[in-house]
């Protein structure tokens, strides 16, 4: 079968943090990044919005010859995925995956935990879909899952307005509020991947015995594992260590920001609309 890269798609500028644990883990390999900054945020949309955005993006990524395409966007795996897994993928090409960032995170959260009590902090779409409560369940019956939704900081991250009293604010805010919950929770879960951008600041305002984890390292070593069980698929992707960017809105916004998230210089070219939405 045709070889191609790794396609890695999120909303903007937050699955650059998952893209740079996978680069790290997994160098050998050719990526295509996509951030649909035009339409970003996803968080606030509704399922069918985020669902229909998601397919373009996910078609797009195929015709540039992407036989595995990771959604390393929380609102987007928790709206999107399963639908696309088990009616589209079939109609479109059956040799393709589509996986996703929250259940990697989901198999593996209970280990975590010994109070068997976890915090999820999550934008608006991810908390309402219940993504986490349900897959958690699957693995840990036993654990206590408690949901705070955190709408300002994806806008306040993305505009890099991360690193300042205004967010401390906001922060303190969403983790007074999620520790009211049970004060007995001791792992906190940052189901966004803009997040690990204030993960120290997050830390910081919740009690010295919480951990705070993020997501990225979690799905790069899934990754990888998937690869190794599936020697099928991992004979299908090119291996010349390239990447190439991609965003559907101002290149140079996307440099700018998306340099801070992936750890080192970005470079992107400009992806129209209609080129994804037909």
């Amino acid at each position: 079968m045709e070889k191609g890269p790794i396609g890695v798609f999120d909303s903007g500028y937050g699955g650059l943090t998952v893209l740079k644990e996978i680069v790290h883990l997994l160098p050998q390999y050719d990526y295509i990044y996509l951030g649909d900054n035009a339409r970003a945020p996803y968080g606030p949309r509704s399922f069918e919005t985020v669902y229909q955005y998601t397919l373009q993006c996910v078609k797009w990524f195929f015709k540039q010859g992407c036989p595995l395409v990771v959604l390393a966007c929380n609102t987007a795996s928790a709206k999107a995925l399963r639908t696309i897994q088990q009616n589209d993928l079939a109609k479109i090409d059956p040799s393709k995956r589509v996986l996703g960032v929250i259940r990697p995170t989901t198999e593996i959260i209970g280990q975590y935990s010994p109070a068997k009590k976890v915090g999820i902090m999550a934008t608006n779409g991810t908390v309402q879909s219940k993504s986490y409560q349900i897959e958690i369940e699957k693995f840990y019956p036993d654990l206590e899952v408690y949901q705070q939704a955190c709408p300002v900081l994806v806008p306040l991250i993305e505009n890099g307005e991360y690193d300042n009293s205004g967010t401390d604010f906001f922060i303190k805010k969403y983790t007074n509020a999620l520790m009211m919950q049970d004060k007995n929770i001791d792992t906190v879960l940052l189901a966004c991947t803009h997040y690990p951008l204030i993960k120290e600041k997050i830390q910081a305002s919740l009690p010295d015995n919480v951990q705070v984890i993020a997501q990225g390292s979690i799905v790069a070593n899934s990754l990888l594992d998937y690869l190794q069980r599936h020697p099928e698929m991992e004979e299908r992707l090119t291996k010349n260590n390239a990447l190439n960017f991609y965003t559907t809105d101002s290149t140079d916004d996307f440099d700018q920001n998306g340099s801070v998230f992936f750890g080192q210089t970005v470079r992107s070219k400009h992806l129209d609309l209609n080129s994804i939405s037909c």
